[in-house]
């Protein structure tokens, strides 16, 4: 069977690689460490499509290295000692072995262990692929004895170049294949080759005449949002909605929740954090926020999407439009810090419960009054913090 356009059209050496010039170009990490002939272990960590694997098999070809990829979606114990068995071979023969591990993070700790002796002794170069944040998904001592790469998803001019490149492989006409229709594979990439050239393919196969916008969009269908709802992306969206909200921006708030409601985010999860920053970072500049962000989340709660995304983009938009204030979550912060310092002073005798006459006796609520807004000239904190003010700067 032919092979797909995408695997068909993936580089063979450095210079046909298109994108990540902040890692290819003249004096940058990976060129270097091809350019030396010494073997490095990588951990390449960007989104699907941005050439972790295509990089891994060149730097592997440049070397003249055995290459050997495994999934860690399927791979087992077996797999990785045969790896171990075939490296040991290749040693005996001065041959170099590199691993390539696709969705490392997928491996657990004990999986990855298996590799650190070997990875230490040299028996093995290791490169890993990921697409999720190796801080936390890959273990401190492999990433110790590795260089994390950083891939970017490619941009729109990448693509458009490497639709070019597909295009003239496949001796398609500019007629067959207008700008148009190459625009738009471009724009609904999502910075993915494999995907641009997928849904090319699939639109060469949908029509023999003009490949159009209309034929693309018919082949992509729906774009599938690149989101991860346990993953970094997760966290970055939900990172840069809040702190769009901090920053009184309402259209960037509006923009990234429509993002994680479209990629199937809980809007749940959403409200809650909108109730949070109510009082966060509205706080006592607009005290009835709270009103709103808990009335949102009872909202969502009882109605459901989709009628509750109303209630969710009116609340981001009120959010991000009301004055802010730190001063809430500035003395709770002061207020925590204190009772962690000063966990055990005892309280004032005059502010104490007196339910015995032993109690009265001893001097328990002594000289408090029972009447609204009393200020007691004794104060209300113990003596070792009395001058203590989480209101003041």
């Amino acid at each position: 069977m032919e092979q797909p356009l995408a695997e068909r059209m993936r580089p063979r050496k450095l210079s046909e690689v298109v994108g990540q010039e902040q890692i290819l170009g003249d004096g940058k990490m990976v060129s270097q460490l091809v350019k030396a002939g010494k073997p490095f272990s990588l951990i390449f960590w960007g989104p699907p499509g941005s050439g972790k694997t295509t990089l891994a098999r060149i730097i592997a070809n440049e070397l003249e290295a055995d290459f050997v990829e495994i999934s860690a979606v399927t791979a087992g114990k077996a797999d990785v000692t045969a790896v171990v068995k075939r490296a040991g071979e290749n040693q005996r023969l001065g041959q170099q072995t590199v691993l390539f591990v696709d969705e490392i993070h997928r491996f657990n700790k004990a999986q990855q262990d298996a590799f650190l002796p070997h990875v230490e002794n040299g028996l093995i170069t290791l490169i890993g692929a990921t697409t999720e944040n190796p801080s936390f998904e890959v273990i401190t001592p492999l990433l110790s004895r590795s260089r994390v790469v950083v891939l970017e998803p490619l941009s729109k001019s990448d693509i458009v170049t490497i639709i070019k490149r597909a295009a003239k492989a496949e001796k398609l006409s500019a007629k067959r294949l207008p700008k148009a229709g190459i625009d738009m594979l471009a724009e609904i990439s999502g910075g993915d080759a494999r995907i641009a050239l997928s849904n090319l393919e699939l639109a060469m196969q949908l029509t023999k005449g003009a490949i159009t916008k209309e034929v693309v969009q018919s082949a992509a269908q729906k774009r599938v949002p690149g989101y991860d709802k346990a993953g970094e992306m997760h966290y970055n969206i939900i990172s840069a909605f809040i702190k769009s909200m901090r920053g009184s921006d309402a259209t960037a708030a509006l923009y990234y929740m429509a993002r994680m409601l479209q990629a199937g985010e809980d809007p749940k999860f959403i409200a809650r954090r909108m109730v949070i920053f109510a009082s966060e970072d509205i706080g006592l500049a607009a005290p009835a926020a709270l009103n709103l962000a808990v009335s949102t989340f009872l909202a969502v709660e009882r109605i459901g999407l989709p009628e509750c995304a109303y209630n969710l983009y009116e609340c981001a938009t009120v959010m991000a439009k009301s004055p802010k204030s730190r001063e809430v979550a500035s003395a709770m912060a002061a207020a925590q810090a204190t009772a962690r310092q000063y966990p055990d002073l005892p309280v004032p005798l005059h502010l104490r419960n007196a339910p015995t006459k032993l109690m009265k006796d001893l001097g328990y609520n002594e000289g408090y009054k029972w009447q609204a807004g009393f200020r007691d000239k004794r104060g209300f904190l113990p003596e070792e913090i009395h001058n203590i003010d989480f209101f003041t700067d």
